[in-house]
């Protein structure tokens, strides 16, 4: 943790634009290869949450490999449809995917992680850091020469391998990192994993100039599971709502960086990039079709066949029996995206004074096919398998219709900051960015011309703050700055309560959305003792932090009860502050680390939201299907615990042997959808992991680890779920309306042993 980037794309080490960590006027954090050691976890999120401050993990699919990073309140999500707040980068790409910014975890060759940066609000990092930017910066055979080989494997049968090779010859390098991964999950029936993943760097270097062209590359086909209704997860703890569910994603990422200094203090620091992205989605899912006042055909909404372009169209014979309805979701979404970015750096002195100015400009360009289809299907009330039947429903008056979509997105960014040293003491950081986004949707089908559109989006954002060295030890910091995000083409497509759409599948004609503009305010004190681990090393900081949206971007349960259906709505202000405290020790053969995270999550505006399922909402007077709730100033913001601790100590009993242990104290949560905050809290949770490794040889070393030792039984996160059960096509009784609580809860896996070795040449 000796430097951070002042600046948005992954820097190499070389690269003049960082600048010392001390001068920096936020509380940035740094993870290391090191840290992503299977010694620790199995995983990269696991490693992020493991030890950063102000991070935890949620989790929407039951999928390992597809959580959330939830940071200060603000989400990156492999989910299509959850609202976006951290900007990631790889390589000084950003990764968000343009159709609706999420970012998959599991493109990333976890071997081939050099260094993570994790940075506040800061507008240089461009749309979407409105919480903040994580920046992943790759190997390359100039910063790893050797080869690895490394397999583990362990509990619900994961079996994971990888090698990574690097090499220099003069000024010539290359490096690559290949992985692969099984998983069978420990829910039921659903959530196996198969990943596989590469990355390649190819590099040359002289004295000013460094290039590199690498490439990753993955094809993993994820299980998910949604959340469950409480009173089957007191049966089974593993038990499923509906299935099948999976993704397949595919990934061909080539990116080409160049470093180049023109005189000791210019520099310049480019990057152009094509990334090609495929996902294709499949959900078993509850239905609104069911027999019609005439039970020989089948109807959806207010008594409109299922297929047919409006009302009065042809009906649909019901011959399914007494088969419980659901249906079949399917989404496949195609995007090329393509751009830069040009940087100059200069560190000439001014006025006599150190003086370090970046300026840049960036172009990011994507285009993305969407299509999406529903297929009518019934369920096995054994275990709530959803198959298909053939009938597809295209009912545009009740809101589902095969959608065939072309969205184009264009993000042009300009920025510049500079930090000048005051005093050697003293150093003021300033500047800013001039975002100008351009987001097309068109229909395809050549029946939804209201679904066309075009949108403009812009805003200069601002930064300032300072950091004052108190003592060589011991610095004081405090900024303000302002970032601001676009909806996406997933958000402007379906932002209609009267019209509300299956997230992530089905889009239909809505009105604008405005941006998200964020005002951050952050202070504190870091400072260490001790140079040596031997004679004992301590570093440490205490900050403060105030995010203020205007216009934030919510998810919205749709008004009429329909299942799986919501739309986006923009909710006013809300805001997210709190306290950081953390620590690191190093002593002799010790070593040790806590951090506590306090978050207040608040909605600042008045609103009304649809609330379906929710024990507590009210009743529309003009329409018994409406439920809503009134959400009033200082209600908190569901989803986002209030308290955050973590801590770990290792132990190295002998030269070849350590031994650790870390916990995760996560406080609780209001359930989605309460955002009147009268339901009973998710429950806080503690989860106590176990790590050991033992070095055979200098090049050979196993490893175990125990997650969740204690077997807790906990939940990730929680919502409402309609309890009224699944139809039935012969007027039989409804399947699980023996289900009251409309609760449902993600449940966190139970204990799992891993053991594996690692083989250095």
């Amino acid at each position: 943790m000796q430097t951070a980037a002042s600046r948005a794309p992954g820097a190499s080490d070389r690269d003049a634009s960082l600048i010392d960590r001390d001068k920096v006027p936020s509380n940035t954090e740094v993870l290391t290869s090191a840290d992503f050691s299977r010694n620790y976890s199995t995983n990269f999120l696991d490693s992020v949450n493991r030890k950063l401050p102000g991070v935890t993990l949620g989790d929407q699919t039951g999928n390992p490999f597809q959580r959330d990073l939830d940071y200060r309140g603000f989400t990156a999500s492999p989910v299509q449809g959850t609202p976006q707040g951290i900007a990631v980068y790889q390589n000084g790409v950003r990764i968000n995917e343009s159709w609706g910014d999420v970012v998959n975890w599991d493109f990333i060759p976890e071997k081939a992680i050099d260094r993570v940066s994790l940075f506040p609000n800061n507008p240089v990092f461009g749309l979407n850091a409105i919480g903040g930017a994580l920046s992943i910066q790759m190997k390359n055979g100039f910063t790893y020469q050797g080869s690895e080989a490394e397999l583990f494997g362990g509990s619900y049968g994961r079996v994971q391998g990888s090698v990574q090779a690097g090499a220099q010859k003069d000024n010539v390098s290359a490096y690559a990192a290949f992985e692969s991964a099984y998983d069978r999950g420990w829910r039921d029936f659903a959530n196996s994993s198969h990943v596989n993943r590469m990355y390649v760097d190819v590099g040359a270097r002289n004295d000013d100039t460094e290039f590199h062209v690498n490439f990753t590359g993955a094809s993993n086909l994820l299980g998910n599971v949604a959340a469950t209704p409480i009173q089957m997860l007191n049966q089974r703890w593993s038990s499923v709502y509906t299935w099948p569910q999976s993704t397949l994603l595919q990934l061909a990422f080539v990116n080409a960086t160049l470093n180049h200094n023109f005189s000791d203090t210019w520099s310049f620091q480019g990057n152009a990039y094509f990334r090609g992205f495929r996902q294709s989605h499949i959900d078993g899912n509850g239905t609104d079709v069911a027999p019609c006042d005439d039970p020989t055909n089948l109807c959806i909404g207010d008594g409109l066949p299922i297929s047919g372009p409006a009302s009065g169209g042809p009906p649909t014979p019901n011959t399914l029996g007494n088969a419980f309805l659901g249906e079949i979701d399917r989404n496949q979404a195609a995007t090329n995206s393509f751009g830069g970015t040009a940087q100059l750096t200069n560190t000439d002195r001014l006025f006599g004074h150190d003086n370090h100015v970046v300026m840049g400009v960036s172009v990011d360009h994507g285009n993305t096919q969407f299509t999406a289809t529903s297929e009518l299907g019934t369920i096995d009330p054994n275990n709530l398998f959803v198959s298909g039947t053939g009938v597809f429903i295209n009912q545009p008056d009740a809101g589902l219709s095969p959608v065939d979509l072309r969205a184009t997105n264009t993000y042009t960014g300009v920025y510049l900051t500079d930090t000048f040293d005051v005093t050697n003491r003293f150093s003021v950081t300033a500047g800013g960015r001039f975002n100008y986004a351009q987001i097309d949707l068109q229909d395809q089908t050549g029946t939804n011309d209201l679904l066309n559109s075009n949108n403009r989006f812009q805003r200069f954002n601002p930064v300032i703050g300072g950091t004052f060295k108190i003592t060589p030890n011991l610095t004081a910091y405090a900024g303000y700055s302002e970032a601001n995000r676009a909806p996406t083409p997933l958000e402007l497509g379906c932002s209609d309560p009267n019209h509300p759409c299956m997230i992530d599948s089905f889009l239909v004609a809505d009105p604008p959305l405005k941006q998200v503009v964020s005002h951050t305010i952050e202070a504190g004190l870091r400072g260490g003792w001790g140079r040596d681990a031997r004679f004992g090393m301590l570093t440490w900081g205490l900050g403060v932090f105030r995010t203020m949206s205007d216009d934030d971007i919510i998810q919205v349960t749709s008004p009429l009860g329909v299942n799986n259906f919501g739309f986006f709505q923009n909710a006013g202000q809300t805001l997210r502050q709190g306290i950081e405290a953390k620590l690191d020790y190093r002593f002799g053969r010790w070593n040790a680390y806590a951090n506590y995270t306090y978050i207040d999550a608040t909605y600042q505006s008045a609103n009304t939201l649809s609330s379906p399922g929710n024990p507590n909402a009210l009743t529309d007077p003009n329409n018994d299907d409406v439920q809503f709730i009134n959400v009033k100033p200082g209600d908190h913001i569901p989803g986002i615990p209030a308290h955050r601790f973590k801590a770990g100590i290792e132990y190295q009993a002998t030269d070849a042997w350590k031994v650790g242990a870390d916990v995760n104290v996560v406080g609780s949560q209001w359930l989605a959808g309460d955002s009147t905050n009268q339901s009973p809290k998710v429950p806080a949770y503690t989860v106590v992991n176990l790590h050991t490794s033992y070095r055979i040889t200098p090049n050979i070393e196993v490893f175990g680890l125990i997650n969740n030792v204690f077997n807790q039984h906990y939940y990730l996160g929680g919502t409402f779920f309609g309890a009224g059960g699944f139809t039935s096509a012969g007027g039989a009784p409804n399947l699980m309306a023996q289900l009251s609580d409309p609760r449902s809860f993600v449940p966190g896996m139970p204990l799992s042993a891993y053991a594996g070795i690692r083989a250095k040449f």
